[in-house]
């Protein structure tokens, strides 16, 4: 039986990396240069927000207090991008409303994801609604500039099914430690020695120690 927890496997970075590395290296092989930009450019921005929103309040305690917001998901964000857009390019050969049904399949298994951090306690409302807001805003320009400039068919039978493949191990990949690795980083740009973490009553407050095996991401 599929638990939350994985479920909230197919945001980790582990996963999402490689799918969109994916897309980008069949757009690229197809000749769709201009598209592999466009994709890698929007997908690495989607992720710097969230990077940054995290250092900020990690190594500055910056955040937003009323609404307990210490930075975007990525969890919630890397599947909000990746998946619709997953869809959309296996769907190229379909009839539009089925390539419409798809991406909205794939924004609502994002959903799932989003859902599942919350179901966690790894983000609060306003941290999972940001990043599924921030991940839609990938996805849907690239579709949207796809659906313009797209010449031909970049996803054969085999790719759709190295693709799918990619997915399939996600419930049961161990989570990538990126809150240490942001904690590290963040510490050493802030040049605080310890990290800001929430506290019961929404304050941020330096914590007496660093954080564990943590999968808030």
């Amino acid at each position: 039986m599929i638990s939350w927890n994985h479920i909230t496997q197919f945001g980790d970075v582990t996963i999402t990396m490689l799918v969109a590395f994916a897309i980008a290296a069949w757009l690229y092989i197809e000749d769709e240069r201009r598209l592999s930009l466009w994709w890698s450019g929007l997908f690495t921005a989607g992720l710097g927000i969230v990077v940054m929103t995290k250092m900020a309040f990690i190594g500055w305690g910056i955040g937003i207090r009323a609404v307990d917001f210490t930075g975007f998901s990525g969890h919630a964000m890397r599947a909000t991008a990746v998946i619709p857009v997953l869809f959309y390019l296996m769907l190229q050969k379909a009839s539009p409303a089925l390539r419409t049904t798809g991406v909205l399949a794939g924004l609502a298994g994002a959903a799932l994801v989003g859902l599942s951090r919350l179901t966690l306690h790894a983000h609060s409302v306003s941290e999972v609604v940001a990043g599924t807001a921030l991940g839609a805003a990938v996805s849907m320009t690239f579709i949207w500039i796809a659906a313009e400039s797209l010449r031909r068919h970049v996803f054969n039978p085999l790719r759709i099914a190295l693709s799918v493949l990619a997915l399939l191990p996600a419930p049961y990949v161990q989570p990538a430690p990126t809150q240490e690795w942001l904690t590290d980083v963040s510490l050493f740009f802030s040049g605080h020695d310890k990290p800001f973490l929430r506290t019961g009553s929404g304050e941020s407050q330096p914590d007496m120690s660093r954080p564990g095996s943590s999968t808030r991401s």
